[in-house]
């Protein structure tokens, strides 16, 4: 095998324990090994703090759309402010609901059976924005998944594979004096080790990550149910079609 643990480099370099060294050192299948989890680390960080970025974001405009929802007022108004283009996820559910009571307007449907449609549809809406705005903040999650589960077993080839090689050329060499045996074994264990340290972080931060978006689709799907409830009881209080002109009440502050 070119590179990696040899006979001459075992007596000359092979005493160099630096992790520096110990990568140099390496065998060129353990180095791609290592530089494969090393990167796979980097990207882990980086969607680490995208995450918690965008879950700060996101509950800080549902915290201040909640309280323009709950502050009393027209809710037609505050769909045009915030719902026609939304631009944070609590706000695209709202914008998928108050646009079916909007279509219901403009179509001129009365009666009964019309706004149960109408309440189906928007509560079908609603359910569509909530899946399309998680799919979108749980994307990068797999890849977390997958370097926690599988980047221990990727260092452990990679030790493995040194491992090999060093016991090929202590075999060469017909010594087994520890200090020729150390260095083959730390240069190959340094894989698992790299291994471990892109794992672990990957793993708590995909369950604390994942903790937060099941609480956030919560959130989505409470708000979506009370704004459902809310349409619903304007309906019933309005047999006739929804009117442009007599848009659906904010409710009360509570």
């Amino acid at each position: 095998m070119n590179g990696g643990v040899t006979a001459q480099n075992l007596a000359a370099a092979g005493h160099d324990l630096s992790l520096w060294g110990l990568f140099l050192q390496a065998d060129l299948v353990v180095k791609a090994v290592m530089i494969g989890l090393l990167l796979a680390s980097v990207w882990v960080w980086a969607i680490v703090f995208e995450k918690w970025t965008t879950m700060r974001r996101v509950n800080r405009a549902a915290d201040a759309f909640e309280d323009k929802f709950w502050s009393g007022g027209s809710l037609e108004d505050l769909y045009r402010s915030e719902g026609e283009r939304p631009t944070h996820p609590m706000a695209s559910v709202f914008g998928s609901g108050m646009r079916e009571w909007s279509r219901a307007a403009d179509m001129g449907l009365t009666g009964a059976l019309a706004m149960t449609g109408m309440k189906e549809r928007a509560d079908r809406a609603m359910n569509v924005a909530i899946n399309r705005e998680m799919d979108g903040l749980e994307r990068w999650m797999t890849f977390l998944a997958s370097v926690g589960s599988v980047g221990p077993f990727i260092g452990l080839f990679g030790t493995v594979w040194g491992i090999m090689n060093s016991f090929s050329a202590i075999a060469g060499m017909n010594n087994t004096n520890l200090a020729v045996v150390a260095p083959g074994i730390a240069e190959a264990l340094f894989a698992t080790a790299i291994g471990l340290v892109a794992a672990i972080p990957a793993v708590l931060a995909y369950n604390k990550i994942n903790t937060d978006l099941a609480r956030f689709t919560g959130r989505l799907e409470g708000f979506s149910t009370e704004f459902g409830a809310i349409l619903s009881r304007q309906a019933d209080e309005a047999p006739a079609a929804p009117s442009p002109n007599s848009p659906p009440r904010q409710p009360a502050q509570v």
